[in-house]
This record gives C-alpha cells, structure tokens and sequence, in this order.
C-alpha cells in the first residue's frame, strides 16, 4: 500500500531501478538504429540521418515515458486514497484489517499478526483526510524530466564516435564497445543495490541487451 505519497515528500526523486530501466530503454533503442547501420556502404549523409532518426525517436520516447511516469503516480496516489477511505469506512475493525493485509506486500502481510493490523488501521485513521483531488507536485515534474533525460541522453555515448569519427566502419565498433561497457556498468550498477553478483549479473545484462536489440531489428526496430 503507497500511503508514502499522501503523508510525506519523497526521499528520492527516481528509484535505482527507475533509472536503470530508463536508461536500459534508451540504449536499446539507440543500438537498433546503429545496428541498422551498413557501416561498409554508409557515407557521411546515412550517418548523419541514422543519427538524428535515433536522437528523435529517443526523445520521442523520453517525453512518453514521463508522460507515462506522471499517468502512474497518480494512478497509485487515486488508489492509495481509496485504500485510506475504505479501511476508515469499515464498520467493522476486522474487515478494516482484511483491506489493510490485502493492500501490503504478501511476504509482509504474511508476518502480520491481528494485533500488529490492529495498530497500523490506528494509524492510518489518525492520518489526515487526503485531498480527493490528487495533485502533481515540483518533485513529480522533476521525477518525470528525469525520465526524459535519461532515455534521451544514453543516446549520446554510442552515438559520439559517429560525430568524431570520419570513417562509418571504425566509428561503428567504437560505438558497439562503448555500448557494451556501458551495459556492464548497468549491470553493475544494478546488481550493487540487489546485492547479486556484479561480473555476473554485468555480462548477464550485456547478453540480454544483444538478444533484444536483435529481436528489435528482427522487427524492423
């Protein structure tokens, strides 16, 4: 149950896996344009319009994910009000405790003792009425540029050897190594806040990374 956006600002303004995902996303699509590229026969003009079709179609995409970004919180935020309301509603402490044990998490709920829902329902009665109009904040608009930026700016490192390099064909294996670093570093980067295997799960997310950009150019991605 996400009661957190009803009572108190937000800690962070992106979660790790938020931004992981975007910029995962951004990448990907990035690499289905590069990979489309026929370095051998490709001048100066096919580049420069790889370029610009894969900068556009990112921020494109950018500007949907916030949208999408923003569409979700307050979808979360109308449900968490709702939540509040029904459980206050109950007439009944017993069933107030139902909706509160179905609201958590399974593994929290599952540890949950009628004493322990018993004190939450208090508290969450002594809350203060939520708004029925659910309003975005400064921190949900900068959350959703983030968004934006994210996805449109992981565009940049593969697409730069193409802007400093002359020649397609060199400028196109500097373009997949700085991609496969950087989906490493992603990997890495993810595993430290799951607690997994860094070199495992890095080259994990290279493979999988390969995989989608070829079924996305198998599709005409």
């Amino acid at each position: 149950m996400k009661l957190e956006g009803l009572t108190q600002p937000r800690r962070r303004l992106l979660e790790p896996v938020d931004r992981f995902s975007e910029v995962l996303c951004g990448l990907i699509m990035a690499l289905t344009f590069t990979g489309s590229l026929s370095a051998a026969e490709s001048g100066r003009q096919e580049v420069r319009t790889m370029l610009l079709a894969a900068l556009g179609c990112n921020l494109a995409w950018g500007l949907l994910d916030a949208a999408l970004y923003l569409l979700t919180t307050v979808t979360e935020r109308s449900r968490a009000v709702r939540e509040l309301r029904e459980i206050r509603g109950a007439t009944d402490p017993a069933e107030a405790q139902r909706i509160i044990s179905a609201a958590l998490p399974e593994e929290v709920a599952s540890v949950m003792r009628p004493q322990d829902l018993e004190e939450l329902r208090r508290r969450l009665d002594a809350l203060p009425i939520p708004e029925a109009r659910i309003r975005l904040g400064k921190d949900d608009l900068l959350a959703a540029l983030g968004v934006c930026l994210l996805v449109f700016l992981s565009t940049f490192p593969v697409a730069v050897p193409f802007i400093v390099m002359r020649q397609a064909v060199p400028a196109l294996r500097v373009s997949n190594a700085v991609a496969i670093v950087m989906l490493f570093l992603l990997g890495r980067s993810l595993a430290r806040y799951a607690g997994t295997s860094p070199w495992r799960t890095g080259l994990s997310l290279v493979v999988l990374g390969v995989v989608l950009v070829g079924i996305a150019m198998a599709f005409g991605g």
